[in-house]
């Protein structure tokens, strides 16, 4: 459990250990306040915006710094700000001065707000051609090969308390420990048709050889605190009736088989949240998916993503990009920053393009821990988005370089929304716009205006040759 204590540096956020307890805000009506975020109409001006005068140097070369679920909306306990503008971020300020800011859309009309949406936007990938779900992207990730009948879903383990979903995580399980109940759960629930896969901490995988992806899933962290029974998954087509049947069976055994398994009790004498059930939800079949060494051929020969989250590496493989593994990264507020920037900088001496993604602000909004995602953001902040610039802006070869999150995960609803997000673009040579800051407010005002689909990916990687005209992008 992260004690604030702990971090001295962090004791003016201590006021808002309180701020943990976010049962007020499970109605979501409550925040009819923000629609107005949804309303970009005043950004047509830059519908014509010439990107095509954006000419970059030749042999350019990308990074991309993703901060999971930094975005967030303006809160009270920060005198109205939202986090971004009150935490203590001058690299990401520096980027947002010296590059060109704007707004993007990561999340496509009619889709869930999930991190495998997001993700696989920002790097330009149609939904309505490549979405299947995110089991099968934790699929490529843990190196499960998946037939064509193969129903891949991602599978939590999970803390119940009675009727309620006490969290989705389990209090944050070791892989170590979860790897025991999950080859427990092969032993007694698996056969030729049902397998299970151990992933990373409570992520993990449940492949069902034959069945239909037509289901209703709800994400475990979009309901924490609420009664678990009333979002259990159920079929969208008569089709996938037996698939839900099946799956419904599956969770319940589950729970009485977790209940008596003897890691339970030492969890319970450690006062450790228990281990109670498993959640398959993010369903889907293997997604065909271009590689972007084929999309930006000119440019991308070889690429990295750098990660401690199963989803991220799985969005990674089948863009092609190779996985590189940072001692210390663990998808969570203690992640080795600075390790994961310095495995950015070494990739690019031999690599054209790096994902660099920090779940760490994420898991803090999905807790509701205010002072826990304030300090996340400053640590990708001073550990990574400052070490990066001042390693670039040094070298002789160009670097290009994004900084933004894929979405809002806001404090007070603690789960994931579809708001446009900021983000902020810098390479040797840029004509700065007037925005000297970053943060959701500043960047409304950037050049770039509004952008959405695979907008942003081309705007950032443009190429001088062959620059996408406005009609080729809007």
């Amino acid at each position: 459990m992260f004690l604030l204590s702990e971090f001295s540096e962090y004791s003016e956020y201590s006021e808002y250990s309180d701020y943990s307890d976010y049962s007020d805000y499970s109605d979501y009506s409550d925040y009819s306040d923000y629609s107005d975020y949804s309303d970009y109409s005043d950004y047509s001006e830059y519908s014509s915006f010439p990107f095509s005068d954006f000419r970059f140097p030749f042999n350019m070369k990308h990074i991309i710094i993703l901060g999971d679920g930094m975005a967030d909306w303006h809160n009270e306990a920060l005198g109205g700000k939202t986090l971004l503008q009150h935490a203590h971020t001058p690299n990401a300020d520096r980027l947002a001065r010296m590059g060109r800011c704007g707004l993007l859309r990561t999340v496509a009309d009619g889709f869930h707000p999930g991190s495998e949406v997001a993700n696989s936007s920002i790097l330009g990938y149609d939904q309505h051609v490549v979405y299947e779900g995110r089991g099968p992207l934790e699929a490529a990730s843990i190196g499960v090969e998946l037939a064509d009948d193969d129903l891949a879903l991602r599978c939590n383990l999970i803390s119940l308390d009675g009727n309620l979903l006490r969290n989705h995580s389990c209090g944050r399980l070791e892989t170590e420990d979860a790897d025991i109940l999950i080859k427990y759960l092969q032993e007694e629930l698996g056969n030729e048709r049902v397998h299970f896969y151990t992933g990373v901490q409570y992520r993990h995988l449940l492949v069902i050889k034959g069945g239909n992806k037509h289901l209703h899933c709800t994400p475990p962290h979009d309901i924490p605190g609420k009664p678990w029974r009333e979002y259990m998954l159920r079929a969208e087509t008569p089709e996938a009736e037996e698939t839900a049947q099946l799956l419904t069976e599956l969770i319940y055994k589950s729970q009485v088989l977790l209940k008596y398994h003897p890691l339970n009790a030492q969890r319970a004498e450690q006062g450790m949240d228990p281990v109670s059930s498993i959640w398959p939800w993010g369903g889907g079949y293997r997604p065909q998916m271009a590689p972007l060494t084929e999309t930006f051929a000119s440019q991308i020969h070889r690429g990295a993503v750098i990660t401690a989250v199963d989803l991220i590496r799985g969005i990674g493989r089948y863009a092609g990009l190779r996985t590189i593994d940072v001692p210390g990264a663990t998808g969570l507020w203690d992640t080795d920053y600075a390790g994961k920037a310095r495995a950015a900088l070494e990739a690019l001496r031999t690599d054209d393009f790096v994902y660099l993604h920090v779940e760490a602000a994420d898991e803090a909004g999905h807790d509701g821990d205010l002072a826990l995602k304030l300090q996340c953001i400053e640590n990708i902040d001073r550990h990574i988005t400052g070490p990066i610039l001042d390693a670039v802006s040094e070298w002789q070869e160009p670097v290009a370089v994004a900084l933004l999150p894929d979405h809002p995960t806001p404090i007070d609803l603690r789960t994931h929304t579809a708001e446009p997000i900021p983000f902020a673009i810098w390479y040797p040579g840029i004509e700065a716009d007037a925005v000297t800051s970053f943060d959701e407010d500043a960047a409304q005002g950037g050049c770039y205006g509004l952008l959405e689909g695979d907008q942003f990916i081309r705007a950032f990687m443009q190429e001088q040759s062959s620059s996408p005209q406005p009609s080729e992008i809007y």
